[in-house]
């Protein structure tokens, strides 16, 4: 099944979708006075170099590691606030969300499932909580639930709008930011957070409020973007993955280092993002993205689509180079 950027953003609400999330950035540009300087994300370094400006952010690399990240950020208070608040948020439960949510079931979170619970199978979890941090919509604690694998399935989910569609669908909810969340050391046997990381102030507290949440032996499944996967690296600030709520920007080393310095064995990295040729391809079809002096991406892109773009981004996948990223770590005994 061949996954379509339209299927899962459909063009015709992405309109009504940028005016909103546009605000909601003005919002928060209102409060840049108040953003605050943070090391390195991933190592802790110090020393950075400037990359580019976007939305009047500023995204620096680190130059021990080469995480991307954005600094000055805003403070866990206005994040808080921010999530609390977002009309991007809330438009993307009421119209984007129920509009894709059959592609999204068949073509991500039902496959998502799967891959869970093969990793699970393979490094034997116990079948006792799962909990899901960032749940939105709900689709795919839907898909866990349905495999009945799991004896509990607990959605983590702080922003007000999609908090109350998981209730609806008959799910244990926490409306909390990850790092409030309290269910007690080492009771948990599986989290799950896809495409989370990147929206945090310090992915570190994360990591560790995790680490101290699962038993020993259990499983943390992470997903997000991949700053050295192609989509990013080519298109660098015209890519949508970089946005104002994405703070930090990890690749598969620089991620593994800071998962492994929070208490984790890391099992697996892999990317299997799907979308890198075509969301490159979109924007210089949309005269967005110039390819003038790149003859190779010309002739993937454009000039042998229909040949080369399976292939093609089959490669990128299978060799850590495509922009999403997935990690598999197990918690320290």
């Amino acid at each position: 099944m061949t996954l379509k950027e339209d299927e899962i953003r459909p063009d015709q609400l992405r309109k009504g979708q940028q005016e909103r999330f546009a605000a909601d950035v003005r919002r928060l540009l209102e409060r840049r006075a108040e953003f605050v300087v943070v090391p390195c994300p991933a190592c802790g370094g110090r020393q950075v170099t400037g990359e580019f400006t976007k939305c009047e952010l500023s995204y620096v690399s680190c130059r021990t590691c080469g995480t991307l990240f954005i600094n000055p950020r805003p403070s866990p208070r206005i994040l808080e606030e921010y999530y609390a608040n977002s009309e991007n948020y809330a438009y993307w439960n009421r119209c984007i969300f129920p509009a894709s949510e059959s592609a999204r079931r068949e073509k991500i979170f039902r496959p998502r499932a799967a891959r869970l619970l093969d990793i699970c199978r393979r490094y034997n979890v116990p079948r006792g909580t799962l909990v899901e941090v960032g749940a939105g919509f709900g689709t795919f604690c839907q898909e866990i639930r349905r495999l009945s694998h799991f004896q509990r399935v607990i959605a983590v989910e702080p922003t007000p709008d999609l908090a109350e569609t998981c209730r609806r669908k008959g799910f244990e909810v926490i409306q909390k930011p990850f790092e409030q969340v309290n269910l007690g050391s080492a009771a948990v046997d599986a989290i799950a957070s896809f495409e989370v990381i990147e929206h945090l102030f310090s992915p570190k507290a994360f990591l560790e409020s995790c680490a101290e949440m699962l038993r020993g032996g259990g499983v943390l499944i992470l997903s997000c973007p991949n700053y050295f996967g192609f989509e990013i690296s080519v298109l660098r600030e015209a890519s949508d993955s970089v946005d104002a709520e994405h703070l930090n920007y990890f690749h598969p080393a620089s991620l593994s280092g800071l998962v492994e310095a929070s208490g984790f064995g890391i099992l697996e990295v892999l990317t299997p993002g799907e979308l890198d040729a075509e969301l490159v391809r979109k924007k210089v079809l949309q005269g967005s993205f110039d390819l003038s002096g790149q003859p190779f991406l010309r002739r993937v892109l454009l000039e042998e689509w229909d040949r080369l773009a399976e292939p093609f981004q089959h490669f990128l996948a299978d060799s850590l180079l495509s922009s999403h990223m997935w990690l598999i770590a197990r918690r320290r005994e």
